[in-house]
């Protein structure tokens, strides 16, 4: 941008003139950037642009380095006029020379701080996620260990359209904005569940990013936001003659899913785990399977709540295990059909849904290939603590069963800290009864009795 300067009269050396600066002066349009400094206040100068912005700034000797250097003190208006930014310049006068000096120096960091864009901060916050920190366990797993989760809603939400915005001047109005246009479906399907997750994200970079450590803004744009709309639990739960055709249609030859993927379905109905707890299954987490009382043990690193499950194992688990484990050699109880190595953690879902190219169909799922209403995983887990509800089990058993912290037994309510402080009893025998009830009843359902000792070694198990 060009610029120009009060200069002496023709003839003489060209040099920054000064004069006694005025308001007047601050508010005069001009044709070029020019900067005008005070004769009354040696160092102040202010600095008008074409647009009719004038800002003041400080010339001082840095005695560090003996060079001079700038200070931005403020932008010309109502609020801040000429006298102020003389009471401005003798106030950092009267600090000294090397206290004047550092405190410019930390308001230039500061400043480049404060000049972090958003898509700058959520790339740093990712990669501050995913840095590996020692476990409670000893293991060495990223600081928080869903970061692909996070990443991905903040890429996908925040940074279109606000990346390139300063992260300090990012509103509570842009956040909220950014709500209601998931849920409208500006951002793909209408959706409350990843506006809350966006929220969710948004607020913990924030929060982040206004820790003295980092200082990238003064404070989170993410309070006091609207409520969003309630999300509506699913309630997908198969019946018994949905379960009795999902049971025997996943034995079918002519489905184009592995059968361990299958196989792996059928243990989440048995077992009611969650997918990712029981799809990198181990041979070294089975217990006593050829005794009286199996048991799977997931460690905390796959859980959910981060704390070891030990779930009993019915006999019907027991078969499916066997059928899945077809060697000696193998290590994963669901193995991945391109090795021993756990399959995709998203595998049973895309199984049952099917999976498209530009619309198209490209491999059928599972639900549409038996004629059953769509359903999810979940909703496997559902349908089995459903079962054993309906046998008349214990809502405290069955989510220990489900890995619930159980607040509630009978007509009794129990503080949450007893479960979470004091009482560490796994309630072995009666999620064995459970998942032993589930099991009976699935037998029933699908009309298909236990596999005897004998048979289990001889014969292709009943799974």
């Amino acid at each position: 941008m060009d610029t120009t300067t009060t200069t002496e009269p023709a003839g003489k050396r060209r040099r920054n003139s000064s004069v006694v600066l005025t308001d007047r002066m601050c508010e005069k349009r001009v044709a070029k950037r020019t900067k005008i400094y005070d004769r009354k206040c040696p160092g102040l100068y202010v600095s008008v642009i074409t647009a009719g912005v004038a800002t003041f700034s400080f010339k001082f000797t840095d005695p560090e380095t003996g060079k001079q250097r700038t200070g931005w003190l403020g932008v010309y208006g109502p609020d801040f006029r000429v006298e102020d930014a003389r009471a401005k310049v003798y106030a950092l006068r009267g600090m000294g020379a090397a206290a004047l000096a550092e405190t410019f120096r930390d308001r230039k960091v500061q400043q480049a701080k404060r000049g972090k864009t958003v898509a700058e901060i959520i790339e740093e916050r990712i990669a501050w996620m995913k840095t590996e920190v020692k476990k409670a366990d000893g293991e060495m797993r990223p600081r928080i260990e869903t970061w692909e989760n996070v990443a991905s809603h903040l890429r996908r939400f925040l940074s279109p359209g606000l990346g390139k915005k300063l992260a300090s001047e990012v509103t509570k109005q842009d956040i909220a904005t950014r709500s209601k246009d998931i849920v409208a479906g500006k951002f793909g399907k209408p959706s409350v569940s990843n506006a809350r997750h966006f929220r969710r994200a948004a607020s913990g970079l924030f929060n982040w990013a206004a820790e003295p450590e980092q200082d990238y803004v003064g404070a989170s744009p993410c309070i006091n936001l609207g409520k969003l709309d309630p999300e509506h639990p699913r309630t997908r739960v198969l019946s018994e003659d949905e379960i009795r055709t999902f049971w025997h249609g996943l034995d079918r030859d002519d489905l184009p899913w592995d059968r361990r993927t299958r196989l792996a379905l059928k243990f989440e109905l048995v077992t009611m785990l969650r997918s990712g707890e029981l799809l990198a299954a181990h041979r070294s987490e089975l217990v006593d399977l050829d005794g009286e009382l199996p048991r799977f043990d997931v460690p905390l690193k796959r859980v959910k709540k981060r704390r070891v499950i030990q779930q009993p194992l019915s006999d019907l688990a027991v078969e499916i295990i066997r059928e899945a484990l077809t060697s000696d050699k193998q290590q994963y109880v669901f193995a991945s059909p391109l090795g021993d190595q756990p399959m995709n953690r998203k595998v049973m879902a895309t199984a049952l849904r099917g999976t498209k190219v530009k619309g198209k169909v490209k491999t059928p799922g599972i639900c549409s290939l038996l004629g059953l209403r769509p359903f999810t995983p979940h909703d496997l887990r559902r349908t089995a603590a459903t079962l054993a509800g309906d046998l008349g089990f214990d809502d405290a058993w069955i989510a220990k069963c489900l890995d619930h912290a159980a607040s509630k037994k009978g007509d009794v309510i129990v503080p949450s800290v007893t479960g979470k402080v004091y009482n560490h009893s796994t309630r072995m025998k009666e999620r064995r009864a459970v998942l032993d009830g589930v099991a009976a009843e699935l037998r029933r359902i699908i009309g298909r009795p236990p596999v005897n000792a004998v048979e289990r070694t001889e014969l292709r198990l009943a799974a």
